[in-house]
């Protein structure tokens, strides 16, 4: 049984876990392995340079509509196909996350995870709702 009192809060956790693991791994692919560094990763798994970039800004962007709870379903739910990706560039190297090159098993909680988000909504606190509670304003 869900506790409709306490739901809307696990949705703030997970919403706010899952925007700052958003925000947190684009900037780790703008500070630390670069951008250039990013695209030619995604070049040697066979896949176009140029989605490296895409997935910086839409893990950044994304990260933070979540984080802010705006749109959060949508958002959550267009993020599934990169962790996806996320998951198919680590199964090579195994299940757990701390074997060299990253296992599989963290970006497949992570998809878990958006699921779950997307399927919970923005939860408690979230900017969505601010706009909801003003009359005459509809959140997007």
């Amino acid at each position: 049984m869900i506790d409709h009192r306490t739901a809307p809060y696990a949705a703030l956790v997970l919403r706010v876990a899952l925007g700052v693991m958003f925000i947190a791994h684009a900037l780790l692919k703008y500070y630390v392995f670069t951008l250039p560094g990013t695209a030619q990763f995604f070049q040697s798994l066979g896949l176009p340079g140029a989605l490296g970039y895409a997935t910086f800004f839409a893990e950044l962007v994304g990260g933070a509509l979540i984080l802010a709870g705006v749109g959060t379903r949508w958002v959550a739910a267009a993020l599934v196909p990169i962790l996806l990706g996320a998951t198919w560039a680590h199964l090579g190297n195994g299940w757990l996350f701390s074997v060299k090159g990253g296992g599989w098993e963290y970006p497949a909680f992570l998809t878990a995870g958006a699921v779950v988000q997307a399927l919970l909504g923005d939860g408690a606190w979230s900017l969505a709702s601010v706009f909801r509670a003003r009359p005459g304003l509809r959140a997007a």
